[in-house]
């Protein structure tokens, strides 16, 4: 049995803030692969002393080993928080599972002087985000091309990043999203109804970070006006004088309902499982986990229209571009439409978002990067053609 044990190869992986996972995309991915994956691979998960105090910490979480670091995972300090998380793994793992590209500067050095193998994720085009200012998007972009160009293999939780990596970089991306079979349909009781009154009622719903790439101020502003369904929103709304504006502005409005984080998941999932409406609002990005988690839940999707978002919902959901196109999806709406829509979400869900096959397809790729010898890569025919061609073929996203 020992014996064994020392034969499995070591994984690190780095960029989360953490587990047990509270929220985030990448929390969640992390502690699913280590739920999949520990039978054959030994984890070492890097997390942050920032958001885990010395009270609750645990030297391991389902048979994967923590180690913990006295900085942030999010902003600024991501860069030295995944560069030492980097640092520290070269000195047992066999594979670097990197979780967003922060860190990517010193992949280079990693490549020259050891023969450690990287395999990384870039996040979504995480340098157009709004919520970056100048100097962070340069950075951001810079270590997006560093992280792609000396990692052994890159991942995009996408197809349409797949696309904007091999017109941009030649690189073929391989594409792993994510899972969303831990989501519950749960029944509302007398306590639910109490609690929250608006379940009593068909509603719309969204969770998401309060930011202004997710079009929050736009969609608030539609709802504000919308007497069919009233709108319920669940983010962190006190983390920015953005949020903050938005909740002073609607938090009266009785056609919306403002709720704080919710981070314990049987609470969220009554809220969301039992809507008529899943309202997503992300523009930048690739496949949301919000998003994917409603549609395992039925429900159905009324999405801002980015390429990400069609390629998610493969092209099965509602979709609106602007304050006026939202406006005539919401007026147009009814109920058989719906459970229509909310059935083909499910059934894309079901064959594409589980957390089996998601560990399956890491488990794949870090047995691949123990093997190749060289990271393979495409030419595409779409980097010869302008902006204004990419515009008007809906593949903006790629633009150089």
């Amino acid at each position: 049995m020992n014996q064994e044990k020392t034969q499995k190869k070591r994984i690190a992986i780095i960029g989360t803030v953490g587990v047990p996972a509270n929220y985030g995309g990448f929390e969640t991915l992390a502690e699913h692969l280590i739920e999949n994956m520990t039978d054959h691979y030994d984890i070492t998960l890097y997390c942050s002393g920032k958001k885990y105090p010395k009270d609750v910490r645990k030297a391991s979480y389902k048979n994967a080993r923590l180690r913990y670091l006295p900085l942030d995972a999010n902003g600024i300090q991501s860069i030295p928080y995944d560069t030492l998380s980097i640092l520290h793994a070269l000195w047992y793992a066999d594979v670097l599972l990197i979780l967003g590209v922060a860190g990517a500067w010193i992949l280079p050095f990693v490549r020259l002087f050891t023969r450690k193998r990287i395999i990384i994720s870039i996040d979504g085009i995480e340098w157009k985000r709004d919520k970056w200012n100048v100097l962070a998007k340069w950075y951001l972009f810079w270590a997006e091309s560093i992280a792609v160009k000396y990692s052994h293999i890159d991942i995009s939780d996408n197809e349409a990043i797949q696309d904007y990596t091999a017109a941009r970089y030649g690189s073929l991306s391989r594409i792993i999203e994510y899972g969303a079979d831990h989501t519950l349909k749960v029944p509302v009781t007398a306590t639910d109804t109490e609690q929250y009154p608006f379940l009593a009622r068909p509603y719309a719903f969204k969770v998401c970070r309060i930011e202004p790439e997710n079009n929050v101020h736009l969609i608030l502003e539609v709802f504000a006006n919308a007497a069919k369904l009233p709108l319920v929103i669940v983010g962190n709304w006190d983390k920015s004088a953005y949020g903050q504006d938005l909740k002073n502005t609607y938090s009266q409005h009785p056609n919306i309902h403002i709720l704080d984080p919710i981070y314990n998941q049987q609470r969220l999932d009554v809220l969301r499982s039992n809507a008529a409406l899943y309202v997503h609002g992300h523009s930048a990005g690739g496949t949301n986990p919000s998003l994917v988690e409603a549609m395992y839940l039925g429900l159905p999707v009324l999405a801002y229209g980015v390429s990400y978002n069609r390629v998610t919902t493969e092209n099965q959901a509602l979709y609106f571009n602007n304050k006026e196109e939202l406006k005539r999806q919401i007026a147009d709406i009814y109920t058989a439409k719906l459970k229509t829509i909310g059935q083909k979400m499910e059934r894309i869900a079901r064959r594409r978002y589980t957390w089996p096959l998601v560990a399956q397809k890491y488990g794949q790729l870090v047995a691949e990067s123990l093997e190749i010898a060289q990271k393979p890569s495409v030419f595409t025919r779409i980097s010869r053609l302008h902006y204004p061609d990419l515009l008007q073929k809906g593949a903006a996203h790629l633009r150089y």
